[in-house]
């Protein structure tokens, strides 16, 4: 298991706010989010991970019935050998009560040039306070993806913001590995905690999966890495 720390600066484009890179704007009945963060709340972290892009942003539009739709591109394919992807969304959120909710929702992911990798998500959970407990589903090409993810909020015994993802992945065929053997399945899992400070937002996390050694030349699951990582990301706005 290895332990590498990775830094990454990742600088807003768009902000009203000093650790929001969000700007909102109200259109009618309709209310547009433009900026460099997902703003949709089980669409942003449930069904596949924030891409490392340096170029990124979306909009969302949602109504006050509860409908919204969206397009965020986590990469825009700027920089050399990157591709780009786009991820359009449509769902539906609503209230039981003050603070219990829920939410479901498809969104499409799609590359453009390289069809073959597209593919569809249904996702769904509630929402209560700052916390969310969701699922997706997936039929990515020659696999089946599910995932569930706990967003706890800000928990004040660790002064923190935590969010845990858990996945399943199921390949239609076993990729066969050196030494004879074939990997048909796997999980992994990360964890994820975060704060603000003096106007930079800090995001420490740790991702592991089922395989080790050389099963991990079957991997192509959420986490960065295969094996145990562990990185340190910092962020803030421009303005």
């Amino acid at each position: 298991m290895r332990f590498p720390s990775v830094v990454l600066l990742g600088a807003a484009l768009l902000s009203i706010h000093a650790q929001a890179a969000i700007m909102e704007r109200e259109l009618g009945d309709y209310e547009l989010n433009l900026g460099t963060t997902p703003s949709r709340s089980m669409a942003q972290g449930l069904v596949k991970p924030e891409s490392g892009g340096a170029f990124h942003g979306g909009l969302d539009l949602s109504h006050p019935s509860g409908w919204y739709l969206g397009q965020w591109s986590p990469n825009l394919g700027i920089s050399p050998g990157s591709r780009m992807e786009l991820n359009s969304y449509v769902g539906y959120r609503q209230q039981f009560v003050d603070s219990l909710g829920y939410e479901v929702g498809t969104i499409r992911y799609s590359h453009p040039g390289y069809t073959h990798l597209d593919s569809q998500d249904v996702y769904a959970g509630l929402t209560y306070d700052a916390r969310r407990f969701g699922f997706s589903f997936s039929n990515d090409p020659n696999r089946f993806n599910s995932t569930v993810l706990a967003d706890l909020g800000r928990v004040k015994v660790l002064g923190m913001a935590v969010i845990v993802r858990y996945g399943n992945h199921l390949l239609d065929n076993p990729k066969q590995i050196s030494g004879g053997g074939q990997v048909s399945s796997f999980n992994d899992w990360s964890l994820s905690l975060s704060r603000p400070w003096k106007g930079i937002d800090f995001d420490f996390s740790y991702s592991d999966s089922s395989l080790s050694g050389e099963a991990c030349s079957a991997y192509s699951g959420h986490n960065t890495e295969c094996e145990g990582w562990f990185s340190i990301k910092a962020s803030r706005s421009l303005f």
